[in-house]
């Protein structure tokens, strides 16, 4: 394929049941889509909304070459005028805006240097503060371990802040750590928060409450009366799932509470779940939070911590929807309590009515094929903002009313128009039956223009990570798939495999005690399918994915022999190794359903090695040199398998210094680069000379 389309669409699309905004203006997309053009797609997240709703403000990402990184700055948009300024420019990346109560200031964090590197210049991550209607960041603390997280108090003339503080286990051996200080230990030094208060009037620091605890996060009430904390005794990732707490600080009687936690973690269905999110309700008395489990569904909970008698409420998903991300909110002004969810590949905004004894109606506010990012209310709870991905455009801000059954949205911004030129790919939603009679979708993205009877195309089986996660039935370019290769003639389907999130409980908990089976079947089924449809060339089928995505492109690899190339990109090999190494051990411990001396048959089966002697396929393996989640082991073993044992093409690349993600613009480049030549190479047959 790869030939040029030319199509003319409305540059100033607003999709589903929103009115159109801006000018109809016309372009014609020309431009086929390259690897490069990944690097010019700016992200939008972390959606504010000013109190009056009069503003709107966002941090967008964008790739520096010069920097070799993504940079995040702050941008601002009169939500009537859409009229935009950016208000940061620094080479850090600004986080966690909050408006001020009245709405006459925007407080961030951002970590910068002077020479002199004392605090707040220390290359710590410090508060500052910007007017509305200036540029002017002005520090607002100076800690020289920097702030971890912050809040503004309801009125505005106070600061909340989580500190750092390092400290040292009190056990039998501290002292020994401490004679010989240069070897590093397993455990022993520990981070841990202080909480803080500073007054805005007259900037007089005092301490709230320092109980040597590791807090996650924290949420004040409106009055004050009551501070929430996810809390943990060390800073390890294991100790949060599993071992944390909700702590609740009573202001007035200083008295700390511990939440009685048998609703989420004696009654779930895994105990190493994950707390997040915390928000109270403007009553002072009901706080929500979430939490979530690898392989099972998370959970929405809403408490009275002050009431020893009331029982915690749990929140229900209707339908298939399960429950997406941390950032909950009561919608100001109602009992509505809101949250994002998956819903069939879309990801929507739902709100559910919460009196004190249990769940009412539960609302979707707005509908639509909508992938909606992150959201925010305005102070009276009548007007919200959002981000949202769509078709035929990347991240962009988005205004609805919040409180009507029958809302509509209307896009603000256009934050990337160099893509209003390109030629799209064509995606839809695909369906298919898995062998044992579950139905299962997936997203295909196809060359512009394409029809059937240009024949199958060559196909890129690109699968999602998590498990616990879904493709967006949405536009997207990526580093590990889409939109480049349908420019260059190739169809790519991203299957929603058992296990993924958006399609009813069981759909997702039937891939525990099932990996490297059911969703091999599942992703082969809707390769068949494609096949059967005469869109895929079965002849030519390369698979990629990263993270679980490069688990299971192990896992295919080592079950059929029908790719003609694979890209693993921080795939587990060997689950033994991966409960050995990684972070978050409770993952493998879910999906074996048992510790490794427990489970030992589901280890073996579940290993990507068992089955390694079967793997004919040329196999590019990409890994981050430091990466915690999948370490660097798994990716040396494979090429380790297939160069010296096995004699399968490979090539191991190993990026330095990264983690679990390529942060460093010319890491993202190389991946790019290697796969489509990679692909190029061994499915198309094209010689180096000729691949460009």
């Amino acid at each position: 394929m790869g030939r040029g389309y030319q199509l003319t669409v409305l540059a100033a699309f607003c999709a589903g049941a929103m009115g159109l905004s801006g000018n109809l203006l016309a372009a014609e997309r020309t431009h086929q889509i390259t690897t490069d053009d990944f690097f010019t797609i700016g992200n939008m997240g972390n959606v504010q909304l000013s109190p009056d709703g009069k503003h709107a403000l966002w941090l967008e990402s964008r790739w520096d070459k010069e920097l070799d990184k993504a940079q995040k700055d702050l941008w601002l948009i009169d939500t009537k005028s859409r009229k935009t300024n950016r208000l940061t420019f620094t080479n850090e990346s600004e986080s966690s805006p909050q408006w001020s109560p009245d709405g006459s200031a925007i407080y961030y964090l951002v970590k910068q240097s002077r020479e002199d590197n004392k605090a707040p210049y220390n290359g710590k991550a410090q508060v500052f503060r910007i007017a509305l209607g200036s540029t002017e960041a002005v520090p607002v603390t100076k800690e020289a371990e920097g702030v971890k997280e912050f809040q503004l108090s309801q009125d505005g003339k106070s600061l909340y802040f989580l500190a750092n503080k390092s400290t040292t286990d009190k056990d039998i051996w501290a002292k020994v750590r401490a004679k010989h200080g240069a070897p590093k230990y397993g455990h022993g030094k520990v981070t841990t928060n202080p909480l803080y208060k500073l007054d805005l009037e007259h900037y007089q620091q005092s301490l709230v409450l320092d109980d040597d605890k590791v807090v996650w996060h924290f949420s004040v009430n409106q009055d004050a009366s009551q501070i929430a904390r996810i809390t943990t005794q060390d800073n390890e990732l294991v100790n949060l799932e599993g071992w944390s707490n909700i702590e609740v600080y009573n202001t007035q009687s200083q008295q700390n509470k511990v939440l009685e936690d048998s609703a989420w973690r004696e009654q779930a269905p895994s105990p190493y779940g994950w707390l997040l999110g915390l928000a109270w309700h403007e009553d002072n008395q009901r706080l929500a939070f979430r939490i979530d489990f690898d392989g099972h569904p998370g959970k929405l909970f809403v408490v009275k911590p002050e009431d020893n008698k009331a029982k915690p409420i749990q929140v229900k998903a209707e339908g298939d929807v399960t429950f997406n991300s941390s950032d909950i909110h009561w919608r100001p002004g109602s009992d509505e309590l809101c949250y994002r969810g998956y819903d069939h590949a879309r990801v929507k905004l739902f709100c559910s009515e919460i009196d004190s004894r249990a769940q009412g109606d539960t609302r979707t506010v707005l509908a639509g094929d909508l992938v909606m990012g992150s959201y925010s209310f305005s102070h009276n709870g009548k007007k919200l903002a959002f981000s949202h991905n769509g078709l035929d455009h990347f991240s962009d801000l988005f205004i609805a009313d919040a409180a009507s059954k029958k809302a509509k949205y209307k896009r603000l911004t256009n934050i990337n128009p160099q893509t209003d030129s390109w030629i799209l790919p064509e995606i839809s939603v695909v369906k298919w039956t898995a062998p044992d009679g579950s139905q299962v979708e997936g997203i295909l993205d196809l060359p512009a223009g394409y029809k059937k009877s240009d024949g199958p195309l060559p196909l890129i089986v690109q699968i999602h990570g998590g498990p616990t996660s879904a493709t967006p039935y949405a536009l997207q370019h990526r580093s590990y798939g889409r939109s480049t290769f349908t420019a260059n003639g190739w169809a790519l389907l991203s299957p929603n495999y058992r296990g993924s999130t958006g399609y009813g409980d069981k759909f997702l908990t039937d891939l525990v005690g099932q990996e490297h089976e059911i969703e091999v079947a599942d992703i082969m089924a809707g390769v068949d399918h494609l096949i059967a449809q005469g869109i895929a060339d079965g002849d030519k089928m390369a698979v990629m994915g990263w993270s679980n995505g490069g688990y299971l492109t192990n896992a295919l690899i080592s079950t059929s022999n029908r790719f003609k190339a694979a890209s693993s990109g921080a795939g587990v090999f060997d689950q033994r190794l991966q409960w050995m190494l990684e972070d978050t051990p409770g993952h493998v411990i879910n999906f074996m359903q048992g510790l490794p001396w427990e489970k030992p048959e589901a280890y073996t089966h579940g290993s990507s090695l068992t089955h390694a002697d079967k793997i004919k396929t040329p196999t590019l393996i990409h890994i981050g040199e430091n990466d915690q989640r999948v370490p660097l082991g798994h990716a040396q073993g494979l090429y380790r398998a297939l160069k010296h044992y096995l004699n399968v093409p490979v090539e191991l690349v190993v990026y330095p210094g990264e983690g679990h993600g390529l942060s460093k613009y010319q890491h993202r480049q190389a991946k790019m680069d290697w796969d489509k030549l990679w692909f190029e190479h061994y499915v198309l047959g094209k010689n180096q000379d000729e691949a460009k």
